[in-house]
């Protein structure tokens, strides 16, 4: 169930799915709520799943002022109350991540655990230049189709690329009637590119677990452990085989996982 919700001076599309504890969805650069499809439809059965699309993606619409993670989580925060939701279990993954960072930091009484998903704590070299490269090659690819295909080399593994899910997967995203503007990705790239919570990280308290993917190209396990070690008593593994989306391309090993770190939380209290 899909619905536009008036938060924090913006419209925000927002999915609703499943009863149970409430779970955040928070998706990542250019990507809307579906996203998280094999999340709202996998886990429906056990949480109140909650995912959106952020300022400039899918059915939000991009803002006129400057885009920020810190204002995106002002959105996130905004949004759970407006859902009379007291705190949620929070995912994340790639700039959701970052997304989750910052609520968890600015608005800590709304987070009871955190998922992060190919996550940082701040930009290194490589990703400078990567990022910089995906902002002018955004605007420069020849179509969409060619843009994707591009993109998409960062994103999924081989394995994808070979058994065909890397074609489906672009063949969906030019099919999705909300199609994300040239303007709005590169002004979304451009905040979480300039992401930086190294130096607060010790203030974040719930459970966390960070996940990286072992051949990640775009947040390498290098970046996931970094922000690991900054948060006391949070749990880092990575995932074998895997890239930069997990989450899609082995759903029922990600959602598996994120179930018992859920579960174990709850029990603790």
């Amino acid at each position: 169930m899909g619905e536009a919700i008036d938060v924090n001076g913006t419209r925000m599309w927002v999915e609703h799915r499943g009863r149970g504890p409430d779970v955040l969805l928070i998706a990542g650069l250019s990507d809307p709520a579906e996203a998280w499809q094999a999340q709202l439809d996998g886990l429906a059965d056990r949480y109140r799943l909650i995912a959106f699309d952020n300022r400039g993606a899918g059915r939000t619409p991009l803002p006129q002022g400057p885009l920020s993670v810190p204002l995106m989580a002002d959105d996130a925060a905004a949004l759970l109350r407006a859902l009379d939701v007291p705190a949620a279990h929070v995912a994340g993954f790639s700039g959701g991540s970052l997304i989750a960072q910052e609520l968890a930091l600015r608005h800590p009484e709304l987070v009871r655990s955190l998922v992060l998903m190919s996550t940082f704590a701040r930009p290194d070299a490589y990703f400078r230049a990567m990022t910089g490269f995906w902002h002018w090659m955004v605007a420069a690819a020849p179509s969409p189709r060619a843009m994707l295909e591009a993109f998409f080399l960062w994103v999924y593994t081989p394995r994808a690329h070979a058994d065909g899910t890397v074609e489906r997967m672009i063949e969906e995203a030019l099919a999705f009637p909300h199609q994300q503007s040239v303007e709005a990705f590169q002004r979304q790239l451009e905040a979480f590119a300039t992401h930086e919570t190294l130096d607060r990280l010790p203030e974040i308290a719930v459970p966390t677990l960070v996940l990286a993917g072992e051949i990640d190209r775009a947040t390498p396990p290098r970046l996931g452990r970094e922000v690991a070690e900054g948060v006391s008593g949070a749990a880092f593994e990575v995932l074998p085989g895997e890239a930069h989306q997990p989450f899609q391309e082995v759903p029922d090993e990600f959602n598996a996982r994120v179930d018992a770190f859920w579960r174990e939380v709850d029990r603790r209290g």
